[in-house]
């Protein structure tokens, strides 16, 4: 990785990353982790010599682990420095996200502290980037859990490294794969300890097995004839999460025997879309609602709550996990919701899902130069992988003036078709409509406005919104389209309205007028529907009469 010439990344690197970090969580014990820690920052991160100082109970640190420089691991490993002089370098220099950079026009001033050190022999530098002998560049790695360190985790070591290979100070890419490596190995070390502790555990539980048989007996009754179901499942390590133990109740309710179950941990058996529920309720104990897959493909709706069984020495074990269906009641409340968010007679999103889904499509901040208008023009970053995944966010960030997670909606100028591609909000209203219900009564003013909504649906496109504004005003949202594009939508959508509609027995028809309005920031959603409502009145003027509708 120290060849890669930034932004650009070869595959291969990003290959043996990845392939680092997987051999950093499956080490078979502390020592092997921390060891594997220091061969990755020199073997897959490019530097010559990497050390990992662990935090000792007493709060000093000690040279666990270094890779690149077998003089200087004979040397050093297993000395100690203390937390005073680790807080002080953790504070100077310049900070890098969570990296701390230490140039050597400061770092003179540590040369006689305690803390173990070695430096690198090598000429003065030539270029304003290039590495000097006396650099110092340190990863502090936080207990995990806590996104991006800092002040808010506890420290838990410190990843030094020395000399990148290409001889220059790391770039952002460099800064931004060390501080994944850094926030990666820590969850490793923890898990090596939770691990050891789990042994231990284990030992502990084996020698009082002889005096817990008779309340294991009691709980095992109470869990096998449970009327809710109930499940073990492990609760960190490698396994974690896995599930060790279910009920009848589980089983029936998902349709899958015991010895199946066994081979899942409930991440494999929730909905895609709550993952994130599970992983949040798993590691925190507590109460959710979530969907776990049945054996024939469908989901069920439980209420699932979790109780940690935990060793007061060695900390949580196991979760104890009741679930119970709530299919029912859920299917009560999402028609409730939908009932809350769509035209009872058409079908279609009403009036307030409409403002709701344009609102969260525009901000309230006009589109500035140099803001990020579409995500293509993100993926084409070299930050960005050839998935569309993001490696490097920040890099992609910085390559784009005012970037601030918001892909902001534009609209065309002119009267002519710039080429510019925008949310249209076409707002359709019935001509004739009026009459229909005058003439033949409301049940067949209702027969024309399910199917004129039948009609809108179809002619759109996958993704495109067609919601029912109010009386015989429809209004669609469609995102994508340039100026001719709209127009044409318009025109195909009015040719399908006008042909007949059956209606209580008889063939009826009217005409439609539309206002093609277009969305962007800095506009509310009444103002993108006032225009485009305004527009389709000058559409109305502007036709004859008696071309307002067909017949």
């Amino acid at each position: 990785m120290e060849t890669e010439s930034e932004p650009y990344v070869r595959l291969a690197s990003l290959r043996q990353l990845h392939q680092v970090m997987a051999d950093i969580n499956t080490a078979r014990s502390l020592a092997d982790t921390l060891q594997t820690v220091a061969d990755g920052a020199v073997n897959a991160l490019g530097y010559e010599m990497a050390a990992v100082n662990l935090v000792r109970p007493d709060g000093d640190l000690v040279v666990a682990a270094l890779a690149g420089n077998p003089a200087a691991e004979a040397l050093i490993t297993g000395r100690v420095g203390s937390r005073e002089s680790w807080d002080r370098r953790l504070a100077m220099g310049e900070s890098w996200g969570d990296l701390r950079f230490i140039p050597h026009t400061e770092g003179w001033v540590l040369d006689d502290d305690d803390v173990p050190q070695w430096f690198t022999d090598g000429p003065a530098p030539r270029f304003e980037d290039e590495w000097h002998p006396s650099d110092r560049l340190f990863a502090p790695m936080y207990t995990p859990g806590v996104q991006g360190g800092g002040s808010s985790g506890e420290l838990l070591g410190v990843i030094s490294v020395d000399r990148p290979r290409n001889g220059r100070l790391p770039g952002a890419w460099g800064r931004e794969a060390l501080q994944m490596f850094a926030f990666q190995a820590a969850i490793a070390i923890s898990n090596a300890r939770l691990r050891a502790n789990m042994q231990r555990a284990l030992v502990r539980l084996e020698r009082e097995q002889q005096a817990l048989r008779a309340s294991e007996e009691s709980f095992r009754q109470a869990f096998e004839y449970a009327p809710s179901g109930m499940a073990i499942a492990e609760m960190g390590g490698d396994q974690h999460g896995r599930i060790l133990r279910t009920n009848d109740a589980l089983c029936r309710l998902l349709g899958r025997p015991a010895s199946a179950m066994r081979r899942y941990s409930f991440s494999d058996l929730v909905h895609p879309e709550d993952i994130g529920t599970l992983l949040r309720t798993s590691a925190e104990g507590g109460r959710a609602e979530l969907r776990l897959g049945r054996r024939d493909g469908t989901y069920v709706w439980v209420s699932l709550r979790n109780s940690v069984v935990a060793d007061a020495a060695d900390g949580p074990r196991f979760l104890l996990t009741h679930v119970e269906d709530i299919e029912e009641r859920k299917r009560r409340e999402l028609q409730l919701a939908h009932r809350a968010s769509h035209d009872s007679l058409t079908g279609l999103p009403n009036s307030a899902e409409l403002r709701s889904r344009l609102s969260a499509r525009i901000c309230q901040r006009p589109v500035r130069p140099g803001v990020i208008e579409s995500f293509d023009a993100v993926y084409e970053h070299p930050a960005f992988d050839v998935n569309g995944h993001a490696f490097d966010f920040m890099a992609a960030a910085q390559a784009y003036d005012g970037f601030d997670h918001h892909v902001h909606t534009v609209a065309p100028e002119g009267e002519q078709d710039d080429g510019t591609k925008g949310l249209a909000v076409l707002f359709c209203d019935l001509d004739g409509f009026k009459s229909i219900n005058d003439r033949f009564g409301h049940n067949a003013g209702d027969a024309v406005l399910i199917e004129v909504a039948r009609r809108l649906t179809r002619g759109v496109r996958d993704g495109d919104t067609v919601a029912r504004l109010g009386g015989d005003e429809f209004v669609i949202l469609a995102d994508g389209l340039g100026k001719a594009d709209a127009q044409d939508l318009a025109v195909r959508l009015r040719n399908e309205i006008i042909q007949p509609i059956r209606a209580e027995g008889r063939a009826v028809r009217v005409g439609v007028s539309f206002g093609i309005g277009w969305a962007h920031c800095g506009m509310t959603a009444d103002e993108v529907l006032k225009s485009a409502d305004e527009r389709m009145y000058v559409e109305k003027r502007s036709r004859p009469k008696q071309h307002r509708r067909a017949g």
